[in-house]
């Protein structure tokens, strides 16, 4: 499993009632998935060609957007931004966007969140944390991790009926009971990080990465 390619990926905190009793949005992937069977998380996913052309309503804070550009190619903020919105439409059926008016025409992969009326926009996103799956796995990602709260979603926050089937059991847990779920390490990493950062909407002050492209695991900060 040395050669497993490693795909750069997206992933989304979504926090409700950050300030009185946060919660946090997870599923459980299925028991005979590749990746983390059985484990519950948070919905994300690879980034798909498409993601690169697909038009963006709005980003995030300028700091966000310079150190998502740092160890990676120029183009690929955008890809990210896109990839983290359109994973959280088909694993959950919520909506991160910005009304047109009128819908849009895209490919495959985007057309059903476009003829919705919403143009894809991750304003308010915050970056927070970033992870590559250290090798030996059956597939391996460089994650990047978006803490957002929920007041960005457009739809109900409890209708998951647009929802693909990749995640099961799809409801907000409260941040201190997620816990007591079954959840990948570096699930739990991330909720700590989500902890420490739902009393401000500041970007945090770095971001913490855990880089194991290669057998020496190395722990970065991007500054």
């Amino acid at each position: 499993m040395s050669n497993v390619p490693i795909r750069d990926a997206a992933t989304v905190i979504l926090v409700r009632d950050p300030e009185t009793n946060p919660k946090v949005l997870m599923g459980q992937r299925g028991k005979s998935a590749a990746f983390m069977p059985n484990k519950y998380v948070f919905p994300g996913g690879a980034i798909d060609p498409e993601d690169a052309r697909v038009p963006l309503a709005g980003t995030p804070d300028p700091t966000c957007v310079a150190r998502l550009a740092q160890l990676s190619t120029s183009d690929l903020p955008h890809a990210l931004l896109a990839a983290a919105i359109r994973e959280v439409w088909e694993e959950t059926g919520l909506i991160l966007g910005t009304p047109t008016g009128a819908e849009a025409v895209m490919t495959e992969e985007w057309h059903a969140f476009l003829a919705t009326g919403y143009l894809p926009s991750a304003i308010g996103f915050r970056y927070i944390f970033r992870a590559i799956t250290p090798p030996g796995r059956p597939r391996r990602f460089d994650a990047r991790f978006f803490l957002v709260t929920a007041n960005h979603v457009q739809n109900n926050l409890d209708d998951f009926s647009k929802a693909e089937d990749e995640l099961s059991h799809l409801h907000w847990v409260p941040i201190r009971e997620a816990r007591a779920l079954d959840l990948p390490f570096i699930t739990e990493v991330v909720l700590a990080e989500v902890e420490g950062h739902l009393k401000t909407n500041a970007p945090p002050q770095s971001v913490p990465f855990f880089k194991n492209d290669t057998e020496a695991s190395q722990f970065l900060r991007i500054v």
